[in-house]
């Protein structure tokens, strides 16, 4: 098994980190302290793209919302100064998906922030393995009823205060992220968990209830309307899950081949079996792996080898010579950039859905 998190080529840390600092001082003139800027809208700092946009829909205008990485960077390697810790401290809310970015955890335990919303703690994490999807494919009890108001409202109350929200676990959260003091970063824990928990549609609505509750929390005053909001794109959300089952229901192939083993819990809702080529989407297949993969297309009939926009298609594209498959974009949504199919996350995973419908030979 293999979290597949951590990873990747060192990404241009220091003007990621300067590109964050420009993002996180938009607001800093005007400031009022107290978790808000001078026109009383809650201050929410957001760690990456599928936390912004829960953020943003769910805090409506009652939220002024800033992103901690900028647009087009690789969230995993994302590294932050002193300047954007001590931002998040003045922040009225972080919403952040504890183990994703080490950085970020790291940052959130110095800052002092008061609220914080860890998406991880929304839903269930499942472990994952290197070849992409789950070990388990138990998620049959939790379908679609599973994110009910009640759930939800007492999760974000009460696992949520100052207290227990600042990743005070025993291992530090180097269960996901074993920097051992080393520049890249990139060692690999093989026993954690997946953290792509936005991919599932299912999974997303429950974090963004429970993001609605931390909030609440936060803001008492608007706390109604974070709730209408969250329940309003929850129900885009089911809409988004129902056309995902409808469209993968029936198709010619079950299997899909990516360079990069974040489609696990998406695989494990619609009963698909996902196959990653390594643990890194730049990395070469190894000897082995080759063949695995050589049996895996011929067995399962797959046809396409999917790529990320945040990646090289290298790796995609020489497998895909290699095999004689076509290659494709299956977008992680960890950033939206003009390379992007779609303004928005629900956009970009209707843009999933096609070309995984066209892959898969769905009928």
């Amino acid at each position: 098994m293999s979290v597949m998190n951590a990873r990747r080529r060192p990404l241009i840390p220091a003007a990621a980190a300067a590109t964050a600092a420009c993002v996180l001082s938009l607001s800093a003139c005007g400031d009022n302290g107290a978790g808000t800027n001078s026109d009383g809208k809650l201050k929410v700092v957001a760690s990456f793209y599928p936390m912004q946009f829960v953020a943003e829909r769910v805090g409506g205008d009652h939220v002024a919302v800033e992103t901690l990485t900028a647009p087009g960077a690789e969230p995993h390697d994302l590294e932050l100064g002193a300047k954007q810790t001590a931002r998040l401290g003045e922040a009225g809310l972080v919403v952040y998906l504890k183990g994703f970015q080490p950085a970020v955890d790291e940052a959130v335990e110095q800052s002092g922030v008061e609220h914080v919303a860890d998406a991880a703690s929304f839903t269930k994490l499942s472990a994952a393995n290197s070849h992409g999807g789950h070990e388990t494919h138990d998620h049959g009890d939790e379908k679609h009823d599973d994110h009910g108001d009640e759930k939800h409202d007492d999760h974000a109350d009460d696992d949520h205060g100052h207290d227990d929200d600042h990743g005070h676990d025993e291992d530090g959260g180097k269960d996901k992220h074993d920097d051992g003091g080393k520049d890249d970063g990139h060692d690999h824990d093989h026993d954690g968990p997946d953290p792509h928990v936005w991919l599932d549609p299912v999974k997303y609505a429950e974090i963004t209830e429970g993001v609605a509750g931390a909030m609440a929390k936060a803001d008492p005053d608007n706390a109604a309307d974070y709730r209408k909001n969250a329940a309003d794109l929850v129900k885009e959300l089911k809409q988004l899950d129902g056309e995902f089952e409808d469209g993968l229901k029936n198709t010619e192939t079950r299997t899909f081949i990516t360079t990069h083993a974040a489609f696990g819990y998406l695989a494990a809702r619609y009963d698909l079996d996902e196959e990653a080529i390594a643990l890194d989407p730049e990395s070469e297949p190894t000897p082995a792996r080759m063949r695995q993969l050589t049996a895996v297309v011929k067995k399962e009939k797959v046809n396409t080898v999917f790529f990320e926009t945040l990646a090289s298609d290298r790796t995609a594209k020489a497998l895909a010579g290699d095999l004689k498959l076509r290659t494709d974009v299956l977008d992680p949504v960890e950033g939206i950039t003009d390379k992007t199919k779609g303004e928005d996350y629900l956009e970009v995973m209707r843009s999933n859905l096609e070309a995984l419908k066209k892959a898969l030979g769905a009928k």
